[in-house]
């Protein structure tokens, strides 16, 4: 399956998860609580109000070398958008890719997101618990802070 199939999909488009394609093609789905969603604005609306221009993109696809993922939170700049516009996937990551973690993600599969979203061009990539700690990670490694949003 591609991505355009994905979201175009009568049966795929109200299910109750975040949708992913590996690298075969195949669809992954996880389970998004309540409480995921309201950190996923939180994490957005504290990126937007420190960078005070560009866009912030929820659920937003990047096609990785491991098929489509979904950032949970992603900030593109304005620069990135007059070049990249709104394709879906995007086959370059925006500046900030954000993954909130839940009790389905094993810290195996949030490393090789982070390593994915890096190598597809992202200057940072956070992880954020469900308890509201973030970790932040660039091409350097783990970060004590972001770069990117004081």
């Amino acid at each position: 399956m591609d991505w355009n199939s994905v979201i175009t999909h009568p049966l795929l488009k109200d299910l109750p998860f975040k949708i992913e394609l590996n690298k075969w093609g195949k669809i992954l789905m996880s389970p998004a609580s309540n409480n995921h969603g309201r950190i996923q604005y939180q994490v957005g609306k504290r990126i937007d109000a420190a960078k005070g221009s560009g866009h912030i993109i929820m659920e937003c696809s990047v096609q990785t070398s491991d098929g489509v993922k979904v950032a949970d939170v992603a900030w593109a700049s304005d620069a990135f958008i007059a070049e990249h516009g709104f394709d879906t996937p995007y086959a370059k990551a925006p500046e900030i890719c954000v993954e909130i973690t839940s009790p389905s993600n094993s810290s195996g599969e949030i490393q090789e997101k982070v390593e994915l979203y890096l190598a597809k061009g992202a200057h940072e990539v956070w992880v954020v618990s469900e308890d509201g700690n973030a970790q932040y990670h660039s091409h350097e490694g783990q970060l004590a802070g972001s770069r990117e949003v004081g």
